[in-house]
Protein backbone atom coordinates (compact mmCIF):
# COMPACT_ATOMS: atom_id res chain seq x y z
CA UNK A 1 0.00 0.00 0.00
CA UNK A 2 2.61 2.44 1.03
CA UNK A 3 5.85 1.54 0.17
CA UNK A 4 9.22 3.91 0.64
CA UNK A 5 7.72 5.95 3.07
CA UNK A 6 4.68 7.08 1.41
CA UNK A 7 1.66 7.28 3.53
CA UNK A 8 -1.99 8.93 3.61
CA UNK A 9 -2.69 7.91 0.09
CA UNK A 10 -6.20 6.34 0.64
CA UNK A 11 -9.64 6.91 -0.38
CA UNK A 12 -11.45 9.44 2.22
CA UNK A 13 -14.09 8.21 4.44
CA UNK A 14 -12.25 4.66 4.93
CA UNK A 15 -8.19 3.76 4.50
CA UNK A 16 -9.24 0.85 2.13
CA UNK A 17 -8.99 1.92 -1.05
CA UNK A 18 -6.08 4.04 -2.94
CA UNK A 19 -6.89 7.47 -4.17
CA UNK A 20 -3.30 9.53 -3.80
CA UNK A 21 -4.99 12.42 -6.10
CA UNK A 22 -7.38 12.84 -3.63
CA UNK A 23 -7.48 16.90 -2.79
CA UNK A 24 -10.69 17.46 -2.21
CA UNK A 25 -10.85 17.31 1.90
CA UNK A 26 -11.41 20.63 4.13
CA UNK A 27 -8.21 20.65 5.53
CA UNK A 28 -4.89 20.65 3.93
CA UNK A 29 -3.31 18.17 5.70
CA UNK A 30 -6.28 15.63 4.70
CA UNK A 31 -5.40 15.41 1.80
CA UNK A 32 -3.25 12.65 -0.07
CA UNK A 33 -1.68 15.04 -2.27
CA UNK A 34 -0.29 16.72 1.19
CA UNK A 35 1.36 13.97 1.79
CA UNK A 36 3.06 12.68 -1.41
CA UNK A 37 3.75 16.02 -2.84
CA UNK A 38 4.23 14.35 -6.00
CA UNK A 39 5.45 16.77 -8.73
CA UNK A 40 7.29 16.62 -12.53
CA UNK A 41 10.72 16.64 -10.01
CA UNK A 42 9.62 14.01 -7.82
CA UNK A 43 8.11 12.75 -4.86
CA UNK A 44 7.97 12.69 -0.79
CA UNK A 45 7.57 15.21 1.20
CA UNK A 46 10.97 16.87 2.56
CA UNK A 47 10.68 16.94 6.20
CA UNK A 48 14.81 17.57 6.09
CA UNK A 49 16.70 20.69 7.54
CA UNK A 50 15.58 22.30 4.29
CA UNK A 51 12.30 21.71 4.39
CA UNK A 52 9.79 21.50 7.64
CA UNK A 53 12.97 20.44 9.56
CA UNK A 54 10.77 17.80 11.44
CA UNK A 55 14.42 15.61 11.05
CA UNK A 56 15.31 18.03 14.01
CA UNK A 57 12.59 16.29 16.58
CA UNK A 58 14.93 13.13 16.44
CA UNK A 59 18.36 12.32 18.76
CA UNK A 60 20.85 11.89 16.94
CA UNK A 61 22.00 9.97 14.97
CA UNK A 62 18.78 9.46 13.73
CA UNK A 63 18.66 13.51 13.38
CA UNK A 64 21.48 12.94 10.77
CA UNK A 65 20.29 10.11 9.37
CA UNK A 66 16.60 10.66 8.64
CA UNK A 67 18.29 14.36 7.30
CA UNK A 68 19.99 12.94 4.86
CA UNK A 69 18.62 11.68 1.39
CA UNK A 70 21.81 9.14 0.85
CA UNK A 71 21.07 8.14 4.19
CA UNK A 72 17.53 7.70 4.96
CA UNK A 73 16.62 4.31 5.17
CA UNK A 74 14.55 2.93 2.12
CA UNK A 75 11.56 2.64 3.94
CA UNK A 76 11.38 5.80 5.27
CA UNK A 77 12.70 8.23 2.55
CA UNK A 78 9.28 9.57 1.18
CA UNK A 79 8.13 10.15 4.43
CA UNK A 80 11.16 12.62 4.89
CA UNK A 81 12.59 13.76 1.50
CA UNK A 82 11.16 15.03 -1.72
CA UNK A 83 13.32 12.75 -3.94
CA UNK A 84 13.62 12.93 -7.78
CA UNK A 85 12.15 10.60 -9.68
CA UNK A 86 16.05 9.90 -11.06
CA UNK A 87 17.54 9.17 -7.99
CA UNK A 88 19.60 5.99 -8.00
CA UNK A 89 18.00 4.08 -4.54
CA UNK A 90 20.11 1.48 -3.12
CA UNK A 91 19.20 -1.23 -5.20
CA UNK A 92 20.47 0.43 -7.73
CA UNK A 93 17.20 0.98 -9.31
CA UNK A 94 15.90 5.00 -10.23
CA UNK A 95 13.24 6.18 -7.49
CA UNK A 96 10.32 5.34 -10.40
CA UNK A 97 11.60 2.23 -10.94
CA UNK A 98 11.80 1.37 -7.78
CA UNK A 99 8.33 2.11 -6.44
CA UNK A 100 6.96 -0.20 -9.38
CA UNK A 101 9.01 -3.31 -8.20
CA UNK A 102 7.91 -2.49 -4.29
CA UNK A 103 4.15 -2.42 -5.28
CA UNK A 104 5.03 -5.58 -8.39
CA UNK A 105 6.36 -7.41 -4.96
CA UNK A 106 3.42 -6.56 -2.88
CA UNK A 107 1.31 -8.29 -5.54
CA UNK A 108 3.88 -11.21 -6.00
CA UNK A 109 4.42 -11.64 -1.80
CA UNK A 110 0.09 -11.73 -1.72
CA UNK A 111 0.04 -14.59 -4.68
CA UNK A 112 3.07 -16.52 -2.64
CA UNK A 113 0.71 -17.03 0.50
CA UNK A 114 -2.13 -17.96 -1.73
CA UNK A 115 0.31 -20.88 -2.87
CA UNK A 116 1.23 -21.49 0.08
CA UNK A 117 -2.15 -22.14 1.71
CA UNK A 118 -3.33 -24.34 -0.51
CA UNK A 119 -0.52 -26.79 0.34
CA UNK A 120 -3.07 -26.93 3.21
CA UNK A 121 -6.14 -27.91 1.43
CA UNK A 122 -7.65 -31.41 2.93
CA UNK A 123 -5.41 -31.27 5.73
CA UNK A 124 -7.76 -28.91 7.88
CA UNK A 125 -11.87 -28.17 7.82
CA UNK A 126 -13.02 -27.03 4.58
CA UNK A 127 -15.26 -24.17 5.90
CA UNK A 128 -11.59 -23.08 7.25
CA UNK A 129 -9.87 -23.36 4.31
CA UNK A 130 -12.26 -21.75 1.95
CA UNK A 131 -12.39 -18.35 3.99
CA UNK A 132 -8.88 -18.05 4.31
CA UNK A 133 -8.80 -18.57 0.91
CA UNK A 134 -11.51 -15.92 -0.08
CA UNK A 135 -9.73 -13.33 2.20
CA UNK A 136 -6.03 -14.23 0.20
CA UNK A 137 -8.04 -14.08 -3.43
CA UNK A 138 -9.22 -10.67 -2.09
CA UNK A 139 -6.01 -9.60 -0.39
CA UNK A 140 -4.26 -10.35 -3.89
CA UNK A 141 -7.39 -8.23 -5.56
CA UNK A 142 -6.72 -5.55 -3.63
CA UNK A 143 -2.82 -5.38 -3.84
CA UNK A 144 -3.43 -5.30 -7.66
CA UNK A 145 -6.08 -2.67 -7.11
CA UNK A 146 -3.63 -0.74 -4.90
CA UNK A 147 -0.36 -1.46 -7.74
CA UNK A 148 -3.03 -0.41 -10.63
CA UNK A 149 -4.16 3.22 -9.32
CA UNK A 150 -0.73 4.29 -7.43
CA UNK A 151 1.90 3.81 -10.55
CA UNK A 152 -1.60 4.95 -12.97
CA UNK A 153 -1.25 8.31 -10.60
CA UNK A 154 2.40 8.59 -10.24
CA UNK A 155 3.67 7.66 -13.95
CA UNK A 156 1.78 11.48 -15.10
CA UNK A 157 4.42 12.69 -13.19
CA UNK A 158 7.11 10.13 -13.70
CA UNK A 159 7.11 10.28 -17.10
CA UNK A 160 7.95 13.63 -17.39
CA UNK A 161 10.90 13.61 -16.21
Amino acid sequence: MTPLGLHHIMQEGHHYGPDPAFNRAMRRDWNSTYYHRADTQGLGFDRSHTGSDATSQYHSPLREQFDRLETCPDKYLLWFHHVPWTFQMHSGRTLWQELQSRYDAGVASVAQMRQSWETVQGKIDPERYAQVSDRLKAQEQNAQLWRQVCLDYFRKFASQK
